[in-house]
């Protein structure tokens, strides 16, 4: 059996197979499976805020945001697979997990999350081919880097494979 390779929240990590990496308790949060299936190289980030440049503290860190961590992951795969364009995404999480005032900021950050990270892969000409999004439950995503299969375990539900 493979190891598992731990994202906490703001973090990314990159690997090979074996590996499966996963990442715990998607919220509102936005888990980023990129993967190159060829090489059989990935990674996955546990994104927290949708964009960084509201922020003026320039030490931020960059894997906190969808507009630079998967800039920097994406880069970090190209490095490793010769600059190809066969990464691919998959992605989880984005769900509203408390009840909030009608037009609060903090209600619709799920789905902020959601809509950046989508923004981003778009720019970036990388195709989504799943996601688990939205709603109001959290999330456990495990990333398969022999099989590219990421997988969301969620409480009192059915594990899924996509």
């Amino acid at each position: 059996m493979s190891s598992f390779i731990i994202v906490g929240i703001s973090d990314y990590k990159f690997s090979k197979a074996p590996e499966v990496i996963v990442t715990y308790a998607l919220g509102s949060c936005v888990g980023v499976c990129l993967y190159d299936k060829v090489l059989k190289i990935g990674g996955l980030s546990h994104i927290m805020l949708p964009d960084s440049t509201n922020f003026v503290n320039k030490e931020i860190n960059r894997m906190k945001f969808a507009d630079t961590a998967i800039i920097d992951l994406v880069e970090r795969l190209r490095e490793n697979s010769f600059g190809t364009n066969r990464i691919t995404a998959k992605i989880a999480g984005g769900a509203q997990m408390f009840e909030t005032q009608p037009g609060s900021k903090l209600g619709g950050i799920g789905e902020r999350n959601i809509q950046s990270v989508k923004k981003v892969l778009y720019n970036l000409k990388i195709p989504i081919l799943a996601e688990d999004t939205g709603l109001n439950y959290g999330r456990t995503q495990y990333f398969d880097l022999e099989t590219g299969i990421m997988k969301i375990q969620s409480l009192n539900r059915q594990i899924k494979e996509y």
